[in-house]
């Protein structure tokens, strides 16, 4: 459900518009993810799930083309949506008519073609008008999309699951690399800004009463550091989440430092490293000792690289 003027505007409509003021780049190569279905999602204030049938609708009816396309921040091409001639021409017309309708601004009718500047988007406009045609300086509804503002209906479910999301993974005090992954793709999925994520993630973490963020983050930062390196998947999460934060660099570089030298183990590396340190107090392994550490790592599952980190890692504390 979406509130005000928006809501008088079926979902294709507001599809319409939103891409109307959106365009594709001429090149070949990459797209603006405001024009993803999750772009288009936050837009125009409909549940994500419910985009691609009214995608499918546009396209049939040829008002819609898509196309695959790079999106910044996206690790594969995704679809993205532009209109067509035809799409073109019914939407000239629409705008023509809502723009022609009158509202009432600080107590005068005026016509919406007399306040629209050039750089204004229509959707964005027509969220400062309620059901009743007056105009509002603040957005009656905001798409997720953006960092504040009250979000419709629609809107407000991805949200509560969002912070739904941050709660269960708090229950412990942390956030696995299991959790971030999930979170971070629901968030992408949900075209959701980062200071919206950020609010969530601080309400769900006071409600939960779980430790500050920068001790979650330090404990994120520690996990990902297990096997010495942070691969691109890693950071792109852990971006996401240090936005989400609200911690900056200086802060995240201290954090990193922090985690580099005292990385968090899963228990089964835990346990072998445990273990290693025992066979290492003399300063050397012996041939009895390397037969028990190779049974050990099969049965937990250790790998030959993760036994050359940890070895390498005591190895350093010893000197």
């Amino acid at each position: 459900m979406v509130d005000g003027f928006l809501g008088t505007l079926t979902t294709e409509q507001r599809t319409l518009l939103h891409l109307s003021d959106n365009r594709l780049p001429t090149n070949q190569w990459e797209a603006p993810a405001s024009l993803t279905q999750a772009g288009i999602s936050a837009a125009v204030h409909v549940q994500r799930k419910h985009v691609p049938r009214t995608l499918k609708r546009l396209e049939n009816n040829g008002h819609v083309s898509v196309t695959n396309r790079h999106v910044p921040g996206a690790k594969q091409r995704r679809k993205v949506y532009s209109l067509t001639a035809e799409g073109k021409e019914l939407t000239l017309e629409l705008r023509k008519q809502i723009l022609n309708l009158e509202i009432t601004k600080k107590g005068k009718l005026v016509k919406l073609c007399e306040i629209i500047k050039n750089s204004d988007k229509i959707l964005d406009l027509l969220s400062h008008i309620d059901e009743k045609m007056n105009y509002h300086n603040s957005a009656v509804i905001s798409p997720v999309s953006n960092p504040e503002g009250e979000a419709s209906l629609d809107a407000q479910a991805g949200e509560q699951l969002v912070k739904r999301m941050f709660a269960r993974a708090w229950e412990d005090g942390k956030i696995t690399k299991d959790e971030q992954q999930l979170i971070s793709e629901v968030v992408q999925f949900l075209g959701m800004h980062p200071e919206r994520v950020m609010r969530l993630s601080e309400q769900a973490r006071k409600e939960q009463n779980v430790p500050p963020p920068e001790e979650i983050y330090l404990d994120m930062l520690r996990q990902a550091l297990v096997d010495d390196s942070i691969i691109e998947e890693e950071l792109v999460l852990l971006d996401t989440f240090r936005i989400a934060f609200g911690i900056d660099v200086q802060t995240h570089n201290r954090l990193l430092k922090e985690a580099k030298e005292e990385p968090v183990y899963p228990q089964n590396i835990q346990t072998y490293h445990d273990t290693l340190i025992t066979a290492m107090d003399d300063g050397i392994i012996t041939e009895d000792e390397n037969a028990m550490l190779v049974t050990l790592r099969k049965s937990l599952d250790v790998s030959d690289g993760e036994h050359a980190s940890l070895l390498a890692k005591i190895r350093d504390s010893l000197k």
